[in-house]
């Protein structure tokens, strides 16, 4: 019994510390979650200032036309957001599926930036031209950086004509589930969408002049509202992270509950079961002393 006992004790300690290391991962999943979404959130004021500003450009020059007679003109620029952190599950395969799945309806030859190398791998495994592998950032100090680098390397390639669209993927938190994979067309930009903000009415009434050259107004504009969509999509897929990790500690610490709660019982019967040895034992002792 004894050694039965200790070998118990052991293993409710080894789970005590499993718990306390599950609760730890728990609750920083759940602070990230936070911050992520609230630099989300962040981007909603500095989204509209650059909005009131492409309104005013496309009010006087009109919708940008996308780009013509560059050869590789149908090649299709895609940037996929994954995770290189563990306890995510299907995390990276769910974008990865997406993202060939989407891109194949698309006519034209796709070119692709990973962020994240378990992505990557999972991309090139399913015979897709990758361009770059981009590091994924651990910190909202470090997404700023992130989409400074894709931004100057695509934009490098769509100079020289190898690609005329540029699309977005990545996972988003959703309300009653983790999350799902979407994607966003960043260029060329929506004729509807620009003819929208076009019409959008001006907050004042003292209507807007775009100052020196509109051109370099507008480029400088959607500069700035490609870095808001990829800072966003970043953001997005980072939170969508946490937020598996958070439902895969809570489902580890349920089983652990669990696990010591079998333990522990296990143990208390075999204590008590040892206890009524101990006591019979005694009991006989004494009556056979007894007995004349």
């Amino acid at each position: 019994m004894s050694d039965t006992t200790v070998g118990l004790t052991r293993k409710i300690s080894s789970a005590g510390d499993l718990q306390s290391v599950v609760r730890t991962m728990k609750a920083v999943a759940a602070s990230s979650i936070g911050q992520y979404e609230k630099s989300v959130r962040g981007l909603a004021d500095y989204y509209r200032t650059v909005e009131l500003g492409l309104s005013a450009c496309f009010r006087e020059s009109g919708p940008v036309a996308p780009r013509k007679g560059q050869p590789d003109a149908a090649a299709i620029g895609a940037v996929v957001f994954g995770s290189d952190q563990g306890l995510v599950g299907q995390f990276n395969d769910v974008v990865a599926d997406y993202a060939i799945k989407t891109l194949a309806a698309l006519p034209g030859k796709p070119q692709i930036w990973a962020v994240g190398e378990r992505v990557h791998a999972r991309l090139a495994d399913a015979g897709l031209p990758l361009m770059g592998l981009f590091p994924v950032p651990n910190s909202i100090q470090a997404i700023t950086p992130l989409v400074g680098q894709i931004q100057i390397e695509s934009e490098a390639h769509r100079a020289k004509g190898e690609y005329a669209c540029l699309h977005v993927f990545h996972n988003r938190p959703k309300a009653g589930a983790l999350y799902e994979p979407v994607s966003q067309r960043l260029l060329p930009l929506d004729a509807t969408w620009q003819e929208g903000l076009a019409k959008v009415p001006w907050p004042t009434k003292t209507l807007p002049e775009v100052m020196c050259s509109g051109n370099a107004t507008l480029r400088a504009l959607i500069r700035e509202y490609l870095f808001i969509s990829l800072f966003r999509a970043c953001a997005e897929s980072l939170a969508s992270e946490n937020a598996s990790r958070l439902a895969a500690m809570q489902r580890a610490e349920r089983n652990i509950d669990e696990l010591l709660k079998g333990l522990n019982g296990t143990f208390h019967r075999l204590r008590q079961n040892g206890i009524d040895e101990e006591l019979f034992d005694v009991v006989s002792g004494f009556e056979a002393l007894t007995i004349p």
